[in-house]
């Protein structure tokens, strides 16, 4: 998939564009590369978010496989940002074993303003714009997936430890 910009698109399709672009690219951030750019969350705090914004809601099992980590750890991430008002756990109508994981209103609207940042941005560059430049610049995000693709296959996994403080 490639992003894709152009010109007369509205707000809502370049997000689309742009969540379906983060989808396929989301595994090729490293954690030095990432940061914490995205209002002090984590790599894997920001991936539950983009994963809640697709889905709505999802269980414990879908976010471990999504953000690549074994259920224990999703268990701890999720347990933080539940505990800092960001999402919340319920349990399935049709199956009260089942825990389901969605936003609340301060992790939706922490998420609404991560994205109007980037939304904001990204159509102020968009304007300016010509229709040749946005060719470049689709060429470009491809090029970037690519360097990216090669980095990570030329890169031994490496198991960092993170030191998280549990209160």
């Amino acid at each position: 998939m490639e992003f894709e910009l152009h010109k007369n698109e509205t707000s809502d399709e370049v997000l689309k564009g742009f969540t379906d672009y983060i989808e396929e690219i989301k595994d090729l951030f490293t954690l030095d590369l990432w940061g914490n750019i995205f209002l002090n969350c984590s790599k894997n705090e920001v991936l539950i978010f983009w994963l809640l914004y697709r889905k709505g809601e999802v269980n414990m099992s879908e976010i471990a496989d999504y953000i690549h980590v074994p259920l224990n750890t999703a268990t701890g991430i999720v347990s933080r940002m539940e505990k800092n008002g960001l999402i919340e756990r319920t349990h399935s109508k049709e199956d009260k074993r089942i825990v389901l994981i969605s936003f609340c209103e301060k992790g939706r609207a922490q998420f609404k303003a991560l994205v109007d940042e980037l939304l904001t941005y990204g159509m102020k560059v968009i304007g300016t714009l010509s229709a040749d430049e946005l060719k470049v610049l689709n060429n470009v995000f491809s090029k970037v997936k690519d360097v990216l693709k090669e980095e990570k296959a030329m890169t031994k996994p490496v198991n960092k430890v993170r030191k998280i403080t549990i209160e």
